[in-house]
């Protein structure tokens, strides 16, 4: 993590402007109040690019990010909000060549949102959290350059629960997938419900059900809820359990 935030802060000072990357589901747990003071500290711009828009109610969204002002609204995968980022930029940096920092928390979206930006797949992407290694320079077009980085956790953040459920820890990797899980179905309950049909209110009972309904069985039959944890983090991490 210390060669992480040595890479971040090297964009920092780099970049004239830096796009904090968001996640439309999870805009409060995934804003980086560390980075934003670094940013504030050193008088760069910011722009607050939220991405997965399109696994939200578009206007619930717009009330969570009434105050975090210049926002963009971003769907990597179907190609919206990429036109309307690039003119934010250009418009901050008054039309001159400029060198703009992207950071976020792990798996928030940083790289599909590079690629969207530049058009070709200019920045490795996986599932995976921390899966870019370094910070990384791409153009795009004749007066942006982005430079990626590393996901990075706010050195106060200790909340592995949390972070199960914006992604920063993988779903594979996670210590304790099951408390992870029944924060998320707390937190997410009647769309966890409508998606796949259940009806109960007990967060155990729920993660049984889907237990359950995914045949994550052990050997006498009962629910294997550890695997399930594991499987309703994976489908909320990679975007298949919508809000």
């Amino acid at each position: 993590m210390p060669s992480f935030w040595r890479h971040v802060n090297q964009v920092l000072k780099e970049a004239q402007i830096v796009i904090e990357v968001l996640d439309a589901r999870l805009v409060d747990e995934t804003r980086n109040i560390e980075i934003e003071g670094k940013i504030r500290r050193l008088n760069k711009m910011i722009i607050y690019a939220v991405t997965k828009c399109d696994l939200v109610k578009i206007d619930e969204l717009k009330m969570k990010i009434k105050d975090l002002q210049p926002s963009v609204f971003i769907s990597s995968r179907e190609h919206l909000g990429t036109t309307i980022l690039k003119k934010k930029i250009l418009e901050l940096s008054q039309g001159e060549p400029v060198v703009v920092g992207v950071v976020g928390y792990p798996n928030v979206g940083k790289s599909s949102l590079i690629n969207a930006l530049a058009g070709r797949a200019a920045a490795r992407t996986s599932a995976e959290s921390g899966f870019t290694k370094g910070m990384q320079k791409i153009k795009v077009g004749p007066k942006i350059t982005l430079l990626d980085t590393p996901g990075v956790l706010s050195k106060m953040e200790k909340d592995t629960a949390k972070q199960g459920k914006i992604g920063a820890i993988d779903y594979a990797k996670i210590k304790d997938p099951e408390m992870a899980a029944l924060r998320l179905i707390d937190d997410e309950k009647e769309a966890i419900k409508k998606q796949y049909a259940i009806t109960e209110e007990d967060g155990e009972e729920i993660l049984e059900r889907l237990a359950v309904k995914w045949r994550k069985l052990q050997k006498r039959g009962t629910p294997d809820l550890e695997a399930a944890a594991r499987q309703l983090l994976k489908e909320w991490q990679t975007g298949k359990l919508r809000r």
